[in-house]
């Protein structure tokens, strides 16, 4: 089943008049022709729709909440920062199909009554940026931007904002700080953005895949949408696959799959490389938990793991993890846990924003310990204080970037603790180039 990718390979269909021929803005004339903008948000909550970023928050359910003061502008703004590392499935979206997104701004846009909404993209995707834009003013040159849309009184201005580039504002309100001209800081909350966001009126953020699947919703109605999936895991999620698999790529999967028919079927993953065999995986970005390849296929309960939301996440973090932002990265058997929990300790020390002492502090020292174990200068009391200064982090700080970089840690820890052992214990055969810990003590060498 196909929503957002189906027609993705389709020569031109970056251009409005392919997109067009191939049922694009079907959704639009429906919806402010035909539709209310609380019936929009009704068929919206119906489909069971969830965040797409992350926190899989229900979307119809977010969308009730803006407020709707009178004499006072609505917002919304499509979070499509993307900065979390191993996804890459919004970006993927824009750049091959970029009118599927603005449709989606539109119909999202109508129903939340805003009449000035907002792309802030990461700043290194400048060419995906220049897409938008084109396509942008081909919406515009067709009127389905601007005033009167299709002769329907409703009025829509579009704009593309670059970001900085940095990590935390990928969290919506330090977003809203950046699109304000101001540094990404995130903000004390409540008050929440529904309430008071972008220059402080009423704003929805929501991520690109979220927007994007609206038109499919308005068009073949909730229920539909409601009908794909599994239980409160409906629809199709689009996942960034990478590592050590043989088809690398973005799929777009029925909710409900299993892990193992995700990573090892030929209609996506295809399988370990090279005939390794699995070791790791993190399912949703790096700020998910990592699990054991035991762990990841096989829930406690001893069912197959699904790829849902509450699949993923049974057992909670002592043997399961979280769907997320759908970031999912295989390792293999040569893998090293300990270096790559070091790469991604180094990424959320350098991204924090430095507003709360625990994050500002905590990264780096999780950065310096874990490399001091990762460079054969480890001792083993240092396993447990990396995981003190995890819970330290985690729960105290104004944004998520601290339970972000703890979660990582920790799950490592718990997963993977005789590895770390291995290189406080056998320092110089840690340190060798390409030495792996292969269970139950053996390492091995590239």
């Amino acid at each position: 089943m196909k929503i957002l990718t189906q027609h993705i390979d389709v020569p031109g269909i970056e251009t409005i008049d392919v997109f067009m021929k191939n049922g694009g803005y079907k959704a639009v004339e429906k919806a402010i022709k035909t539709m209310t903008p609380d019936e929009v948000t009704e068929e919206v909550k119906k489909s069971g729709l969830r965040g797409r970023g992350g926190a899989g928050f229900p979307v119809g359910m977010k969308w009730s909440f803006l407020a709707k003061p009178e004499g006072v502008p609505r917002y919304l703004v499509c979070n499509a920062d993307e900065s979390e590392p191993g996804t890459f499935k919004d970006h993927y979206l824009m750049w091959k199909t970029p009118h599927t997104l603005i449709e989606g701004m539109i119909v999202s846009s109508f129903a939340l009554g805003a009449n000035t909404s907002y792309i802030y993209v990461r700043g290194e995707l400048m060419y995906v940026i220049n897409i938008l834009e084109k396509a942008i003013q081909e919406a515009y040159d067709k009127g389905l931007l601007g005033k009167n849309i299709l002769g329907s009184g409703y009025d829509l201005d579009l704009f593309v904002q670059p970001g900085g580039g940095a990590y935390i504002c990928g969290e919506e309100t330090a977003l809203l700080e950046s699109l304000e001209g101001k540094r990404g800081n995130p903000r004390n909350k409540p008050p929440f953005p529904a309430v008071k966001g972008l220059w402080q009126s009423p704003t929805v953020v929501n991520n690109v895949e979220s927007i994007a699947a609206t038109s499919w919703i308005v068009n073949n109605g909730g229920d539909a949408y409601a009908a794909i999936g599994v239980g409160r895991s409906a629809g199709t999620k689009l996942i960034s696959a990478s590592g050590h698999i043989k088809k690398p790529g973005v799929y777009e999967i029925p909710l409900g799959i299993t892990v193992e028919e995700f990573i090892y079927s030929d209609e996506y993953c295809g399988g370990i490389r090279d005939g390794h065999k699995l070791k790791a995986v993190v399912a949703g970005g790096s700020s998910v938990p990592i699990l054991s390849a035991e762990n990841i296929l096989t829930t406690e309960a001893g069912e197959k793991r699904l790829m849902t939301y509450e699949s993923l996440s049974e057992g909670g973090f002592a043997t399961g993890t979280m769907l997320g932002s759908g970031g999912f990265i295989v390792m293999d058997e040569t893998t090293c846990i300990v270096h790559n929990t070091l790469t991604f300790a180094r990424f959320y020390h350098h991204e924090s924003c430095g507003q709360c002492s625990p994050c500002r502090e905590g990264t780096g020292w999780m950065d310096k310990v874990i490399k001091r174990i990762e460079t054969g200068k480890g001792r083993m009391e240092d396993i447990d204080l990396l995981v003190d200064v995890a819970k330290k982090i985690e729960g105290n700080t104004i944004c998520p970037l601290g339970d972000a970089a703890s979660w990582p840690v920790a799950a490592a820890i718990r997963h993977f603790r005789d590895e770390f052992e291995w290189h406080v214990t056998h320092p110089e055969e840690a340190t060798k180039p390409g030495a792996v810990y292969m269970r139950p003590g053996a390492s091995w060498t590239l």
